[in-house]
């Protein structure tokens, strides 16, 4: 395994307990979207997003738009783990006069690009600012992380028709599907497979990957970074709801999570005790 990888794979880990330290302060949360998100967050920021830690307005940065604004904890945690924000931080989260609100404002938090949450306006974001960047001759990439349930909204696949229109190849999006939503089941909510060719029909270069097998994650980033054709790229990511935690994996509904005191330590000491790599300095507390 390369040392890119198992860098990665620790990261992934501190995102996970960052988010689970998070999820204890405030008793519940989005907590099995972040831990299956991880691994994604992990490739986004430890390897892919053209950043300066210390400069989140640097006008050179890649945009990390957050469309599906209730999987703050997940990003909080990423931006925790990339030194934008400060891991002290995490004890307020979801607190009065918080920099860390429960759903994500881009008014509050260093990293944080929009105030997402209404769900299908990430993407249409995404859209204006992609096309901004190359009126300005930007090279910066723009990537929209959104969940399966924005799959549902018209408005998405207007910005996806838009985004092939456009030639928008400085436009990546990352598509978590769970196939969880906070009324059950997103393919019984509103059935949306196949998406690959969905989402190839709109003119789009399509992936689909296993959203925790860290390599292909890695590999699918590089692919749609580096593809030469003038189109947007999207990934879709199968992920599991809970990954790292078995108990919370089990779960039948685990959309938001409450869980009872003693559960918060249980969790981490499982986390910790799959910990990919031995430990490092700078590994969480």
């Amino acid at each position: 395994m390369s040392d890119l990888t198992n860098n990665l794979r620790e990261r992934a880990y501190r995102i996970r307990r960052y988010a689970l330290r998070m999820g204890e302060v405030q008793g519940q949360g989005y907590i099995g979207q972040a831990l299956g998100w991880a691994d994604v967050l992990a490739v986004a920021y430890g390897h892919a997003i053209k950043q300066r830690p210390g400069e989140p307005e640097w006008e050179g940065r890649d945009r990390f738009l957050l469309s599906h604004g209730h999987y703050a904890i997940a990003h909080y945690a990423a931006l925790i783990e990339a030194g934008v924000i400060d891991e002290a931080e995490l004890e307020t989260y979801g607190g009065d006069d918080s920099r860390l609100p429960m759903s994500g404002m881009a008014t509050y938090t260093p990293g944080m690009e929009i105030s997402g949450g209404s769900l299908g306006q990430g993407l249409v974001i995404g859209v204006g600012m992609a096309l901004g960047l190359k009126h300005k001759r930007n090279p910066a990439f723009v990537y929209n992380s959104m969940s399966d349930g924005e799959l549902d909204e018209g408005s998405t696949w207007e910005a996806a028709m838009a985004a092939a229109h456009h030639r928008l190849d400085n436009l990546i999006c990352l598509v978590d599907i769970n196939n969880q939503q906070a009324d059950g089941p997103s393919s019984k909510v509103l059935g949306f497979e196949p998406l690959v060719d969905k989402w190839a029909a709109f003119g789009w270069h399509v992936q689909r990957v296993d959203g925790n097998d860290l390599p292909a994650v890695l590999a699918a980033f590089d692919a749609a970074r580096d593809l030469a054709e003038a189109k947007p790229r999207v990934i879709l990511f199968d992920t599991l709801m809970g990954k790292g935690v078995p108990f919370l994996e089990q779960r039948e509904k685990n959309h938001f999570i409450r869980v009872d005191p003693p559960e918060w330590q249980q969790a981490l000491s499982i986390l910790d005790a799959g910990r990919p790599t031995p430990a490092t300095e700078g590994a969480a507390a």
